[in-house]
């Protein structure tokens, strides 16, 4: 079992930016395809960005050009920019990673880091 260790979240007013950040220990994001999910109240887990091993990314439709998936490998570390904040974004934000290796396949979420956006 690897640990994934999300930070970055809190209280922000609509229009701003915040950057999540997640932490595993042990090089496994290089190996994997890493994702952002979110799940408001009441609501869904809904994915919120991906990011391939080889580099290609994904965003849900109400992200897209607000919101930035990357990944430093050399640090273990995910990040999502979330740039124009808007009140729906609200929720709790999971990271996520995926893959498979000899031993089989495997599937890591972290605890997960509320995020707020006040109007």
């Amino acid at each position: 079992q690897v640990q994934l260790v999300e930070s970055g979240g809190g209280l922000v007013q609509a229009g701003g930016s915040l950057r999540l950040s997640c932490a595993a220990a042990g090089s496994i994001f290089s190996i994997s395809t890493v994702g952002w999910y979110r799940q408001a109240p009441g609501k869904q887990r809904d994915l919120v960005a991906t990011s391939t091993r080889g580099g290609t990314t994904d965003y849900a439709d109400s992200v897209k050009g607000r919101f930035t998936i990357s990944r430093d490998n050399a640090k273990n570390t995910v990040y999502l920019q979330m740039n124009s904040l808007k009140p729906e974004d609200t929720a709790v934000y999971y990271c996520n990673a995926y893959g498979s290796t000899f031993r089989g396949k495997y599937n890591y979420w972290g605890q997960g880091t509320q995020v707020t956006v006040s109007s």
